[in-house]
């Protein structure tokens, strides 16, 4: 009974329908159902008959709950599984295939392997040209030249 007790006290904070939740769940369910009944037989009265169609509806609603949630937490286990497995399948293969040959920018790297070859051209010819349009090529002197010339306008 101890035992049962300590892991009702940790089942309630682990997440989803755990065996010995359910198991508190059915056995309080039941003991309500037996209380109402015993109140019934004693005072002959409809409203305990209510009473225990009500908690019989709810008793089996919480059942049926329970069950959908522990086969959605299964098939989400076994998704994750999946995934990692592919995640592993992919790693691996990137490993294979990859070469000693070095490319500068990692435009490469970006392109994906179903790439149409007439793309591959333009995705490394946009690489290559910067935001004013302009080959690449020019020096950082001259990249500074223009800063300093326009903070000197900010300046003025």
């Amino acid at each position: 009974m101890a035992s049962f007790m300590t892991d009702l006290w940790e089942s309630i904070f682990t997440p989803g329908p755990t065996p010995t939740i359910v198991k508190a769940t059915n056995g309080s369910f039941a003991a309500l159902q037996l209380c109402l009944l015993m109140l019934l037989l004693a005072t002959h009265s409809v409203h305990f008959a209510i009473l225990s169609v009500l908690c019989a509806g709810l008793w089996w609603a919480i059942n049926w709950f329970a069950a959908e949630l522990a086969v959605a937490q299964r098939l989400q286990r076994e998704q994750d599984e999946l995934d990692k497995k592919n995640k592993e399948a992919e790693t691996v293969a990137a490993a294979d295939d990859s070469s000693d040959t070095e490319v500068e920018g990692g435009a490469a790297a970006a392109v994906p392997r179903d790439a149409v070859p007439g793309e591959l051209r333009q995705r490394t010819a946009r690489t290559d040209v910067s935001p004013a349009g302009t080959q690449s090529s020019v020096s950082t002197e001259d990249e500074w030249e223009k800063v300093s010339g326009s903070e000197r306008d900010k300046g003025k």
